[in-house]
């Protein structure tokens, strides 16, 4: 799980330096994404308990997406998760690696929908 978490934390370290090249951070957050999923696999496999996370909740209410802060959001949320990690809290570290997914997963829905604009703009 740690190996997992680090390795996504990169990917979202990588895209935060690049931020201003939109295809290229779109791919390391898909990277990020993916290695969250296998992590949130490894918990559940450790856990089986999945119905608690269904009452676990993300602060993102607008419909606008300020990349920059939302890549920070969810790296914040990574170092804790690390940090749960290392001290046995495992239920507080899974809670957090399923909150940095979802800001992942709010991203790459804006950049699909970003990616279609472009597409229809193109053959209009």
């Amino acid at each position: 799980m740690t190996r997992a978490i680090t390795s996504a934390m990169g990917y979202l370290e990588d895209s935060m330096k690049i931020v201003s090249r939109m295809d290229d951070v779109s791919s390391l957050i898909w990277r990020a994404a993916a290695d969250l999923e296998y992590a949130l696999f490894l918990f559940s496999v450790m856990n089986q308990d999945e119905s608690e996370s269904s009452s676990w909740k993300l602060g993102l209410h607008s419909k606008e997406v300020e990349i920059e802060s939302v890549l920070k959001s969810a790296m914040d949320l990574l170092q804790k998760a690390e940090s749960s990690i290392k001290t046995g809290e495992l239920r507080d570290a899974h809670k957090k690696t399923w909150m940095a997914r979802g800001y992942l997963l709010r991203l790459q829905e804006f950049f699909e929908k970003r990616r279609r604009k472009l597409q229809k703009a193109v053959q209009s």
